[in-house]
C-alpha cells in the first residue's frame, strides 16, 4: 500500500516538473511559486521570532537595556553578515571586513550569554 502511494507522489512531482520544462512560461511560473515559498518561509519565521520573544519577555527584560541591546545588534549583525555574505566575498577586503563582522557578532552574542547565565 505505501509503495503505491509513494509511487503516486513520485508520479506528481515528475508531472509538475515536465510542465515547467515543457509548457511555455512553465518558467516564469516556477520562478512565481518559489517566490510564494520564500515568502511564506520569511512569514513563519516572523512568527516563530514572535512567538519566542512573547514565551522569554521577562528574561529578555531581565538583561537590562545595555545587553539586550548588544543581543538585538548582534541578531540583526548576524543577519546583516549572512545576507551579504555573497556580495562581501568578492572582494579581500569585503571577506576581511565579513570575517570581522562574523567573530563581532559571536562575540556579542557570547557576552549577552555570560550575563544571563550570570544570575
Amino acid at each position: 500500500m505505501d509503495s503505491l502511494k509513494t509511487t503516486r507522489n513520485v508520479a506528481i512531482v515528475v508531472l509538475i516538473a515536465a510542465a515547467v520544462y515543457f509548457l511555455p512560461g512553465g518558467g516564469r511560473g516556477a520562478r512565481t511559486f518559489e517566490a510564494l515559498l520564500w515568502v511564506a518561509f520569511g512569514i513563519g519565521i516572523a512568527y516563530l521570532g514572535l512567538r519566542s520573544y512573547r514565551e522569554h519577555r521577562i528574561a529578555l527584560h531581565s538583561l537590562g537595556d545595555r545587553h539586550r541591546g548588544l543581543l538585538y545588534g548582534g541578531l540583526a549583525g548576524g543577519v546583516f553578515a549572512y545576507a551579504a555574505r555573497s556580495r562581501m566575498w568578492q572582494t579581500g577586503l569585503g571577506e576581511l571586513a565579513w570575517f570581522v563582522l562574523t567573530i563581532l557578532v559571536v562575540y556579542v552574542l557570547l557576552e549577552v550569554y555570560r550575563h544571563w547565565r550570570a544570575y
